[in-house]
């Protein structure tokens, strides 16, 4: 409720980050209104996500896309769109005065990164971006954020507009990157499916919030807004002793690990998942 008495002179508290408000932007770039996207009707009903602009502006990717005979070869038109719409390839790197490649950055840089650290510098940039396009704050980077302008969220921006990843359209080469991932998953590795159920392991709730207790052993949880996950239930036991499943609705992908041929996520079978509140199943392996 909002108070009518005049405030006495005072440092303002920053926002708070709470399951009923302050979860994110109230507008986004993938048409659906946030009240929805954040809460778990989307997830049991889940609606076609598309970046505002991306496919109109790539005409010619799709076009590939469509002559592929399966996913190894749209994997592949895509790997050379992307190196010749980026220059990310080791053979087209500019050359400086000195003789020296200048560095470009590329989306599969910041998914190794994810793979060591998802608490890196490329982790905070994979994050702004889903804060961008979708709308959703983290819940976590390095510490938990729970509110605007706390040290926590402080560190997040910071790293997440760091000039090293923000010199070749970053933002514009995750845009690609989902709505190929989009694309794969309807024609390839989840036609006709909804839901993908998923694994994550972990020993802690820090990084997510417990929204609603159901029951012992289900609860509604705001996963932070970029998550991993694994396919496999073995992998997921190997980062902690309580396993979350969750049934991923198709849409709220950004990537899978059959998705290229090379990339570092393919050990774990990993999945980067754009969060949000979920109905979540809880138990020990």
């Amino acid at each position: 409720m909002i108070s009518l008495k005049r405030p006495r002179a005072r440092t303002a508290e920053p926002a708070p980050l709470t399951s009923t408000g302050g979860i994110g932007h109230s507008t986004n770039l993938v048409g659906v209104p946030m009240g929805f996207l954040t809460d778990v009707g989307f997830n049991d009903q889940p609606v076609p996500l598309h970046i505002a602009g991306v496919r109109e502006m790539n005409p010619s990717l799709f076009e590939m896309l469509g002559q592929a005979a399966d996913l190894a070869d749209a994997g592949e038109a895509f790997s050379c769109y992307m190196a010749a719409l980026f220059g990310i390839d080791a053979e087209q790197r500019v050359r400086r005065a000195d003789g020296r490649s200048r560095f470009r950055s590329s989306f599969l840089d910041l998914i190794k990164g994810w793979g060591f650290d998802s608490n890196g510098p490329e982790g905070a940039v994979l994050k702004g971006w889903v804060e961008s396009r979708f709308g959703i704050f983290p819940t976590f980077h390095k510490d938990a954020i729970r509110r605007i302008a706390s040290p926590a969220w402080t560190t997040y921006v910071e790293e997440k507009m760091s000039s090293r990843f923000h010199n070749n359209a970053i933002y514009v080469q995750l845009d690609l990157l989902f709505e190929f991932c989009q694309w794969a998953l309807a024609h390839f590795s989840a036609a006709g499916s909804t839901h993908v159920t998923l694994y994550r392991g972990v020993n802690a709730f820090d990084e997510h919030q417990i929204v609603q207790r159901i029951d012992k052993r289900h609860v509604v949880m705001r996963l932070n807004n970029l998550t991993s996950f694994s396919s496999d239930r073995s992998v997921a036991d190997c980062f902690g002793d309580t396993i979350l499943t969750v049934r991923v609705p198709v849409p709220k992908i950004l990537f899978f690990n059959r998705l290229l041929a090379a990339h570092p996520l393919k050990g774990e079978s990993e999945y980067l998942v754009i969060g949000g509140a979920y109905r979540v199943t809880a138990s020990y392996f």
